[in-house]
């Protein structure tokens, strides 16, 4: 079967799509969450939400996340962490960062599984330390018409059992906080490995 000289092109075309993505993706910074329920390792996408991967790289070479927990964690919808210490008390930040949300969605970032997001209040603007990582497909989360949506900034690429074991954790209330694991999941320190 021949192909015409379009349909090589478009075959040629996608090819190097695909090998740009994967240099894409192998030149993505890392940053390895050592937690009790095991590694996690994700890459983040400055091409795609450039201000909230920097944002979020600085509170890593802060150190501000070790000894954080995972402290919101709802299975079938995500895990959020960054925020709070074993004894829920909220750690300081920095000023938010601008939100990101339909930049990064328009540049072909989801919230579905696996992929890490900007955690915020009801303000799109209002993101600081606090992420989570989604544990099903949210496209509800997603920037559409009026709907602000939340910054995806990048992608679990290691760990997804450690991910799976903790949406599966036993939770209930702590003071006036839901859904907090009854025995902390702790990320014991976050480093960038690339």
């Amino acid at each position: 079967m021949k192909f015409s000289l379009t349909r090589r092109v478009a075959v040629a075309t996608l090819a190097l799509g695909c090998l740009a993505g994967s240099a894409w993706a192998a030149d993505a910074p890392k940053v390895k969450f050592a937690t009790t329920a095991g590694d996690i390792v994700v890459e983040v996408y400055p091409d795609k939400a450039p201000k909230t991967v920097e944002n979020f790289l600085q509170y890593v070479r802060d150190k501000h996340y070790d000894g954080t927990i995972f402290h919101r964690v709802i299975d079938r919808f995500m895990i959020q962490g960054g925020g709070f210490d074993r004894n829920m008390v909220e750690r300081k930040t920095r000023a938010p960062v601008p939100h990101e949300g339909r930049e990064a969605f328009e540049k072909g970032l989801r919230n579905e599984t696996g992929t890490l997001s900007m955690a915020r209040t009801s303000d799109p603007n209002s993101a600081t330390a606090q992420f989570y990582i989604n544990v099903a497909d949210n496209a509800f989360l997603d920037p559409r018409g009026n709907n602000p949506g939340y910054t995806v900034f990048g992608r679990v690429v290691g760990g997804m059992d450690a991910v799976n074991k903790i949406k599966a954790v036993q939770t209930g209330n702590v003071g006036m906080y839901g859904d907090v694991p009854l025995t902390p999941v702790v990320i014991n320190s976050a480093t960038i490995v690339k």
